[in-house]
């Protein structure tokens, strides 16, 4: 099973997944975590580029191709054999990250992007994929005092990260076999409740 998740900056997603993990892997199920852009030798350098600071003047036209060029050598190298040896993987962002950032966040073109992230992925899609959903000022400010990296994304303004927000909950409500929400600005342990309760009633539908 393909178990993605998705949401604003300061949701918590990376925080929150590796405690599912270990409590997955108590359970008896194989479980294997990973995240994007990175994932991979090769995926790790390219989120070098895509997150530094330093590189502010990027086109988004190249943040998407590389972000997919991220993605694509993750889903072959890693995403894809864990599958077929039927583990469980749960992946901290994943395609629909370049529709909320790219397409919703910068206004562009989404039948287009869905094509390019298509051919990306081998038009692999995420069984279950949960959005921690969070008030963008909220997960700024959480970021800001985490003490953690502040990356080049980070750093796009207000305006922008709304937009992504109300990107990540129309999807959702258009496709709500594949989506479930979460409240990321409840209590972490709480967070983690809803999260384990979510999977844990996917893997049951999924194993039936």
């Amino acid at each position: 099973m393909f178990i993605t998740f998705e949401g604003p900056e300061g949701s918590g997603k990376t925080s929150q997944i590796m405690p599912l993990v270990n409590t997955l892997r108590q359970k008896g199920y194989k479980v294997f975590a990973t995240r994007e852009p990175g994932g991979t030798p090769i995926g790790d350098q390219i989120r070098q580029v895509l997150m530094n600071l330093d590189n502010k003047s990027m086109n988004p036209r190249t943040e998407i191709l590389l972000f997919c060029a991220s993605r694509a050598q993750l889903v072959q190298e890693t995403i894809l054999p864990r599958l077929e040896k039927k583990e469980i993987v749960l992946c901290d962002r994943y395609a629909d990250s370049t529709l909320a950032y790219q397409g919703y966040g910068h206004g562009l073109d989404l039948n287009f992007l869905t094509s390019l992230l298509n051919f990306a992925t081998s038009s692999l899609k995420p069984d279950l994929t949960i959005l921690l959903d969070l008030d963008p000022q909220m997960g700024l400010r959480r970021r800001m005092n985490s003490g953690g990296e502040w990356n080049r994304l980070d750093a796009y303004e207000l305006a922008f990260h709304q937009r992504v927000r109300q990107g990540y909950l129309k999807m959702a409500q258009e496709e709500p076999a594949r989506w479930r929400v979460v409240d990321a600005s409840l209590a972490p342990e709480m967070v983690q409740a809803a999260l384990l309760k979510v999977i844990l009633e996917s893997l049951s539908r999924f194993d039936a």
